[in-house]
């Protein structure tokens, strides 16, 4: 049985493995637990690597840092990859409000962090962990810790602090002081939550307007026996026409086709835009174009041939030529009127309206095969960590602190995964993965680098929370949890207007907080909650990064 001990105390590949292997697997299995259906979730693999610690089941520290590092990578790299998309246009309209009030978390934040420094004389470094742990923004500690080992890399004096240790205490009430919130407010504001669900989706739909469709009779004499492509030319707004009845047939138009009197098209355009088009094409029409039998079929087709990528719809012959039209096309989420500029990307999903057959057609030119995108393409993803890496390296001088700042390896991987996932096919960069995929990176990161920062502060836990500052610590975390998002949501009902299910996305993507966003789209019962939350989530995540950073910098 010696072997069985030596695998178990001996400092091995074989113990490495184990150790990370029982500790992951414990944690994410006692995270599945839950008490009045609030669960700590993967949190747990933390604690679990915090109590092998304590028992000295204890990991090569150069391994440990390389697992916590790369994990970390792994973690705001799949984020970055998953939200990019609609980050630019989440921060127009409502989505700009958002952004300030939900900064406006962090900046408060900081200011009660910095200020419990000031009145307890607690350590700078040691409060960073504190308040990670506090909104349980993990990205936070490893960029607060980085910072550290970058100021005694750079020959400064400085203490460096187990920063884990903070983290570990005040990360519980972080989880649960949301929810916690979250059920005050909806209390205090006697929120309807029917009402609440109708007032949000009318407001969604103004700040983001998903295409539709109208069925409209021509009767404007000025577009009696005009092309198609006239209409386009006068009204300034994408619109898409997918089908057309003339003499008791249905096609599909092209912008060559002769319009005439008593002609109905079925039009495809922002619901906002369908006043401009009943003024110049004429009212609304009773008949339904998309109800009556035809051989006019509507496909939606995945984009999975790369041939058909990083080129627009108009200069692609084959589109050109065939009998159907593109009417719209969905792209991580967002659904959008398909136009001759639009360029196709891999995971498109594109719906097709015309003859079956040359819809069929054009499936098999744009691929159509899940099974393609079950394979991710690994190349452009890790070239871009070495981009975010390289990036999140550069040190920037800032007059009046003692060492460079950094975005750091959680801030550089993640501004390049959102601007990968944006602008990268424009660059024949295709960093695609499935959701199944990105969820599979970003948990394997989370965890490994939770079970590193468990595995590296367990040695002292128990003796701080029992002898030393333990409780103090624990209860600067819950001023830090609540004082914030208390503040922040009333500014959000009271002057801003925000609806309930708004402000549950808000707070929940202020703290980044999964768990806190699981309990409010449980009780909206639908995804209205995940929308705010992935509006508020990259901005927050870069500046509680740099915000931990920062604060060991300057104080």
């Amino acid at each position: 049985m010696n072997w069985l001990l030596e695998l178990f105390t001996k400092d091995s590949v074989a113990h490495a493995v184990l150790i990370y292997g029982l500790v992951i697997a414990i944690g994410v299995t006692l995270g599945k637990v839950k008490i009045f259906n609030i669960s700590l979730g993967i949190t747990w693999v933390l604690f679990v690597g915090i109590i092998a610690s304590h028992f000295h089941l204890l990991i090569n520290k150069e391994v440990e840092h390389f697992a916590r590092e790369f994990g970390l990578i792994l973690f705001v790299y799949s984020i970055g990859l998953q939200v990019g998309p609609g980050f630019v246009s989440s921060l127009k309209k409502q989505g700009l409000s958002l952004n300030i009030l939900a900064a406006g978390v962090v900046l408060t934040g900081v200011l009660v962090t910095v200020t419990i420094h000031y009145i307890t004389n607690t350590p700078i470094a040691v409060m960073a962990g504190i308040m990670s742990g506090a909104v349980t923004n993990t990205p936070g500690l490893g960029a607060a810790q980085q910072a550290l080992a970058d100021m005694k890399a750079s020959g400064l004096n400085v203490e460096t602090p187990n920063l884990g240790l903070g983290y570990a205490v005040a990360y519980p009430f972080g989880v649960i002081g949301i929810i916690l919130v979250l059920i005050f407010l909806r209390y205090i504001f006697k929120v309807d939550l029917s009402k609440e669900k109708a007032a949000h989706k009318e407001r969604l739909l103004q700040g983001m307007p998903a295409p539709s469709t109208i069925n409209l009779e021509i009767d404007n004499p000025q577009l009696f026996n005009q092309p198609l492509k006239v209409i386009k030319s006068i009204i300034n707004t994408k619109i898409v026409i997918s089908r057309i009845y003339h003499d008791g047939e249905i096609s599909t138009p092209d912008s060559e086709t002769i319009l005439h009197e008593g002609d109905i098209i079925l039009a495809v355009a922002p619901k906002e835009d369908f006043g401009k088009l009943k003024i110049l094409v004429g009212k609304e029409s009773e008949v339904d174009l998309i109800k009556m039998k035809s051989n006019i079929i509507s496909r939606r087709i995945v984009v999975t041939k790369e041939e058909v990528t990083y080129k627009t719809i108009g200069s692609q012959r084959f589109i050109n030529n065939q009998d159907f039209t593109i009417t719209r096309i969905s792209r991580a989420g967002i659904e959008f009127v398909a136009t001759t500029d639009t360029i196709f990307q891999i995971g498109d999903i594109v719906t097709a309206v015309g003859r079956e057959e040359a819809v069929t057609l054009f499936a098999k030119v744009l691929g159509n095969s899940l099974k393609r995108l079950d394979h991710p393409n690994l190349a452009p993803i890790f070239f871009g960590i070495v981009i975010g890496v390289l990036f999140g390296s550069i040190p920037f001088a800032v007059p009046g602190i003692p060492a460079p700042v950094k975005i750091g390896l959680a801030g550089g991987p993640l501004i390049v995964a959102i601007l990968m996932s944006r602008f990268g096919p424009k660059l024949y960069l295709t960093p695609y993965v499935t959701q199944g995929a990105n969820l599979m990176l970003r948990e394997i990161g989370i965890v490994l680098f939770l079970a590193s920062v468990g595995l590296s502060s367990g040695e002292h836990f128990v003796e701080i929370l029992v002898n030393g500052d333990g409780l103090y610590w624990m209860s600067y975390g819950v001023m830090i949890t609540l004082i914030p998002l208390l503040i922040m949501g009333f500014v959000a009902k009271l002057v801003f207007k925000c609806s309930y299910f708004e402000i549950c996305g808000l707070l929940s993507g202020a703290s980044t907080d999964p768990p806190a966003l699981a309990f409010a789209t449980y009780s909206a019962g639908s995804d209205a909650p995940a929308i705010t939350y992935a509006t508020v989530y990259p901005l927050t995540m870069i500046l509680r990064i740099l915000m931990a950073q920062m604060m060991i910098l300057v104080f």
